[in-house]
């Protein structure tokens, strides 16, 4: 399994989250409209970054064709299932399988290149791996999580506890912005307390908007 340091995914959003004072209120990247922090985004598919958007424009790219495809609105939806087939639990083998180093991850499908990325976090940003597509399929492929994620603009997020490996689906922007919250406060080699306390608040904060997949309705 290969890894790389990521360059280009996300990198204006991590840019932005480690900033303590912007030099300048966000804007948004078609109208120039000033926006608030919790704005919305949309995936560059060619250039594989993350676009801030306000809510206007953001609504002109719901359709997939929007732009021929290049710019894809990233939903707001945030999932679990409650009751995951026993076959697609994650086990300890199947996330040393899947060759993840570290407590937390995220997974997504670059729909332009045909394959699954994984990323983990640390202290200078987000690590890019390409895992095995056997383990994948193993581990989550049947999944009914796996099933329902969008590529390009939707990541199952993992985290592994004492109490067992957790995944919700996400949206990519979430995934990003615990990537730059992380690369603020690492320290040492796991990242030290006040990393991990970062993860729980985050982790809490999704856990409050996670909904059951089977009341899943339109993103």
């Amino acid at each position: 399994m290969s890894t790389r340091q990521l360059s280009r995914p996300g990198t204006a959003l991590l840019r932005r989250l480690r900033e303590p004072v912007p030099p300048q209120p966000e804007r948004c990247a078609f109208c120039g409209q000033g926006v608030p922090p919790a704005h919305r985004h949309l995936v560059d598919t060619e250039e594989q970054t993350l676009t801030c958007v306000c809510t206007a424009c953001g609504l002109l790219f719901r359709d997939p064709g929007a732009a021929g495809g290049r710019y894809r609105h990233v939903p707001d939806r945030h999932l679990t299932d409650p009751d995951p087939d026993p076959g697609h639990r994650i086990g300890e083998q199947a996330w040393t399988a899947l060759g993840i180093p570290v407590g937390t991850a995220f997974l997504f499908r670059n729909a332009r290149q045909d394959r699954l990325v994984l990323l983990y976090p640390g202290p200078g940003g987000a690590t890019e791996s390409e895992p095995d597509e056997a383990a994948w399929q193993r581990a989550l492929g049947g999944s009914r999580l796996a099933a329902a994620l969008e590529p390009d603009v939707e990541a199952l997020l993992l985290r592994r506890t004492d109490t067992g490996i957790h995944c919700l689906l996400v949206p990519i922007d979430a995934c990003y912005e615990l990537v730059g919250r992380l690369r603020r406060c690492w320290k040492g080699f796991d990242g030290g307390a006040e990393a991990r306390a970062e993860v729980d608040a985050f982790f809490a904060r999704l856990a409050e908007r996670a909904r059951p997949l089977r009341e899943d309705g339109p993103r």
